[in-house]
């Protein structure tokens, strides 16, 4: 598995249509996706999961029409594809290029159903002509990050959860992220962020953005219910090294300031960006640390355009622009 900004040969995404995911709030999602999807078609190809009749219809009406854009009569129940699509690998040269199917249990089964997210990724490898390798074991792909060399960050709260594989412990699950990832050094952290019902998902908490470079939500309020499980994941990463038991290079994010819809917090993160080719996409939720995302990004990015779109609504829906994407490396 690929560093995330590594060459890709497209971005792929699932059109939103799941109104339960954003519920009283869907209206502005579609022309959300749209800014994203004009955003990313002009660095590299975008593919898009608009299976049935409805769908399909307001994905053309809104994108189709955009060059270097590819829609696929693949049905989705909801629009998460980080979570529910596969992961590309690269393999040696002369082979045919091959994908990762998890296995796919909307998070622990909170959302059913989840039966066409579950066929996404066959569906993916049978249109690409792909190889497809299938574990056996519940996994998204949002709880995951690689540095391309070997080392992958993830949480204990997600991957050792009982609502994914409760069958298995730490040791067979790196054996498995060896097996189908190239991982042979895994950094644990902790646990997650208030609002986030992933259980912990790593693209809210820490990524990778260089071989040995990760940067790390902070919170500095000691009062705010996100400061001890972020300032814990620091410490680890500052015990953890790289696969050749290197030191870690650290470079925090600040967290936003708490962001509600109706009573509940919602998983706010910047480091929820997507890195694709020449630019790194970056949530923004209206706050005074949305500069500090945006300029800390730009010197870890370099030679990359760094774009801030507004995220509320993703955030409405509990996830931003990491979540919903997916690259397919060259």
């Amino acid at each position: 598995m690929p560093a995330e900004w590594e060459p890709h040969a497209a971005t792929w995404l699932s059109w939103p249509h799941n109104r339960e995911s954003w519920p009283g709030q869907f209206e502005p999602v579609p022309g959300v996706w749209a800014e994203l999807v004009r955003t990313l078609c002009a660095v590299e190809p975008v593919h898009i999961l608009a299976g049935g009749e409805t769908v399909m219809a307001e994905a053309l009406h809104l994108v189709g029409h955009l060059p270097r854009v590819t829609l696929y009569d693949i049905p989705t129940n909801d629009a998460w594809i980080r979570d529910h699509g596969p992961t590309f690998l690269v393999g040696p040269a002369g082979k045919p290029p091959a994908l990762v199917d998890w296995h796919y249990n909307a998070w622990g089964g909170k959302y059913p159903p989840f039966d066409q997210d579950q066929q996404a990724a066959r569906r993916i490898a049978e249109k690409l002509g792909y190889r497809r390798f299938e574990p056996q074991i519940v996994l998204e792909g949002g709880a995951i990050d690689v540095n391309g060399t070997g080392s992958l960050l993830t949480t204990e709260q997600c991957l050792l959860n009982p609502n994914r594989n409760p069958h298995l412990g730490r040791a067979e699950l790196e054996q498995y992220l060896a097996d189908y990832c190239g991982a042979r050094h895994v950094i644990w952290l902790g646990g997650g962020i208030v609002g986030d019902d992933t259980d912990g998902h790593i693209d809210e908490l820490a990524r990778f953005v260089s071989p040995r470079t990760v940067v790390a939500a902070l919170e500095e309020d000691p009062a705010d219910a996100n400061h001890d499980p972020l300032r814990d994941n620091l410490q680890r990463l500052r015990a953890a090294g790289d696969e050749q038991g290197r030191p870690l290079e650290i470079v925090t994010l600040p967290m936003p300031r708490p962001l509600y819809h109706g009573e509940h917090r919602l998983p706010a993160s910047y480091l929820n960006f997507y890195v694709a080719n020449a630019l790194v996409v970056v949530p923004q939720f209206g706050d005074r640390a949305d500069a500090v995302a945006i300029e800390t990004l730009a010197e870890l990015f370099p030679g990359r355009r760094i774009r801030g779109i507004r995220a509320v609504e993703l955030a409405w829906g509990l996830g931003a622009f990491h979540c919903v994407t997916q690259q397919q490396p060259l």
